[in-house]
């Protein structure tokens, strides 16, 4: 039965435990059975036998009643009936008779989300205002360069030689390719009234078009989302470079899921919207190196042989442009985009003709 000493803590969002002096569970309030899995059977066992000897919970436990003082935890991943989740815990030693230590802990995730976001925002635009900068100090002498082995060619007559003046101009020609797509998130959106599903099919229709052996797409739709107001090309290359970075991971074969749900009251870049367009792009490819997944979205950063590491860059430039956020999961087997488009983020009288790179 639950320690009646203990009741007022039943009301608490924090997980609340407390340890008897035999080391046994005195009491969980019900954030820590939902959280921990725990039940009113548990209590009075030891805490290694409801938690595991290797749990964190008990290695605080112990450590704050052997030095007598609070030990507080931060970012640990602890294991939990639903999956795993980042908490912070604090361990202290109290004088009581029902118990000698209470756990506090709560769940971080949402803060961890957000920093990470605000990180990843900050490092985005220093490497946006980096990219800008480059390019147009190489444009100029690109230009140059090309323009002189354009006049060299036409002067020589040997052959061979123009081979060599037909080189320099190709590759200057794909350097500046690289460089106009490295400068495309900061031309002027084009906003208008957009159905994301209509998004979504495009881009189903270009990837199958490209890989018509071997990959399958699947759709999940909520046809109950609504439209929202954003660049419609811009939205069609975010999504597009996911998916297309997917089958290169993939090899060409495997399976891709588009989904679609609405979401309620949602903080993005700690702003607050009461609606939000969620689509996520899974799929059942080989996951991202665990090299990879902190600079993902950092711009010439790629796993891939000959990649330039600009498309998953570009897709999280523009969703950042829509005020939206781009998260992801991956393991072996299993890679989850997750994107968050307000629904209210952009209104056309308010957002037409303004630069958000």
């Amino acid at each position: 039965m639950p320690h009646t000493a203990f009741s007022g803590l039943d009301f608490l969002d924090a997980a609340i435990l407390a340890i008897a002096g035999d080391g046994s569970l005195a009491y969980h309030n019900p954030a820590a059975a939902d959280l921990l899995g725990l039940r009113d059977e548990q209590l009075g066992l030891p805490l290694e036998a409801c938690l595991g000897s290797g749990s964190a919970i008990t290695q605080a436990v112990r450590h704050a009643c052997r030095v007598n003082q609070s030990i507080t935890e931060h970012e640990i991943l602890l294991p939990t009936p639903q999956g795993e989740a980042y908490v912070s815990l604090t361990a202290s030693p109290v004088e009581a008779a029902e118990a000698i230590a209470l756990v506090e802990i709560r769940q971080i995730d949402q803060q961890r989300r957000i920093a990470n976001e605000e990180r990843l925002q900050a490092q985005q635009q220093a490497n946006r205002e980096l990219i800008r900068n480059l390019a147009h100090e190489i444009k100029n002498p690109l230009g140059g360069i090309r323009g002189a082995a354009q006049l060299l060619s036409r002067e020589l007559e040997n052959p061979q030689l123009k081979e060599y003046t037909q080189v320099i101009i190709e590759e200057s020609q794909r350097l500046q390719s690289l460089l106009d797509r490295l400068l495309t998130p900061h031309r002027l959106p084009q906003l208008s009234e957009i159905n994301v599903h209509e998004v979504l099919e495009r881009v189903r229709s270009l990837v199958l078009a490209e890989t018509p052996n071997g990959l399958a797409v699947k759709r999940d739709y909520d046809t109950s989302v609504p439209n929202l107001i954003g660049d419609r090309e811009q939205l069609i290359q975010a999504v597009l470079n996911i998916v297309r970075n997917a089958v290169q991971a993939m090899a060409g074969v495997g399976e891709i899921f588009l989904r679609t749900r609405i979401a309620r009251q949602v903080t993005l870049n700690r702003k607050r919207f009461p609606l939000a367009i969620v689509v996520q792009i899974v799929d059942n490819g080989p996951g991202i190196p665990e090299a990879l997944k902190d600079t993902l979205f950092y711009p010439l950063v790629s796993g891939r042989p000959g990649g330039t590491g600009i498309g998953l860059h570009l897709a999280h430039t523009f969703i950042t442009q829509h005020h939206g956020t781009v998260d992801f999961d991956s393991r072996p087997g299993y890679t989850c985009f997750t994107l968050h488009l307000p629904l209210n983020g952009w209104p056309v009288a308010h957002g037409q003709g303004k630069d958000h790179a």
